[in-house]
């Protein structure tokens, strides 16, 4: 499983519910992926998308997926203890770990001696999952997503890299991306959750 496939999958899996996208190559995958509303995609900000999804979803009630870094999660920890805190919170918390700060060069993360799952368990996430295998992935976004209901973790180890040559920058009016997203946050207000969608390649 690669960066690319496990982005592809959480998409897959997921219809209106708010996504946030770490800051960069994730953000940047799932845009040329899908360039969808209910993505919200980080420029900036490392280490606190968990903090913008706990807040969305303790404003909203909604479920809310938050698509994490291992290097963006080793410069704010702390974020597993806030959302760990409140025990009905539905915050769905990818970690996808490759090692390395993929975007700014591919600096070492020793992330391969950080227990991310103990830490989240340690702090009060109600469901703690490691996996490394894209179709065990899948299962799991499929089996666990629709009914979460309190903090959720799951630790995804990339084993195989993605091809070379990255999708471009995210050089979009950041206002704007704001206004679109928190449009879309108010437009799903008290609505049901529309049937999920797979990603169309032919408008990427």
């Amino acid at each position: 499983m690669n960066k690319t496939a496990a982005v592809r999958a959480v998409i897959e899996a997921t219809s209106a519910e708010p996504i946030i996208f770490t800051t960069g190559y994730s953000s940047r995958i799932a845009k040329h992926l899908a360039n969808r509303p209910n993505h919200f995609y980080m420029t900036g900000s490392m280490g606190l998308a968990a903090s913008i999804g706990t807040g969305i979803a303790l404003s909203s009630g909604r479920r809310v997926v938050v698509v994490d870094g291992d290097g963006a999660l080793a410069m704010n920890p702390g974020c597993l203890i806030t959302a760990g805190a409140f025990v009905h919170l539905p915050l769905f918390h990818l970690v996808l770990d490759d090692g390395q700060y993929e975007s700014t060069g591919g600096q070492e993360v020793p992330s391969r001696r950080v227990n991310f799952t103990g830490l989240a368990e340690a702090a009060g996430y109600s469901d703690v999952w490691h996996v490394d295998d894209l179709n065990k992935f899948r299962e799991l976004l499929h089996s666990e997503l629709p009914g979460c209901a309190t903090p959720t973790f799951v630790h995804c180890e990339l084993t195989e890299r993605d091809e070379p040559g990255p999708p471009p920058r995210i050089e979009a009016d950041l206002s704007q991306h704001q206004l679109g997203f928190s449009g879309h946050l108010a437009s799903c207000r008290d609505r049901p959750t529309t049937p999920r969608q797979p990603i169309d390649d032919s408008a990427t």
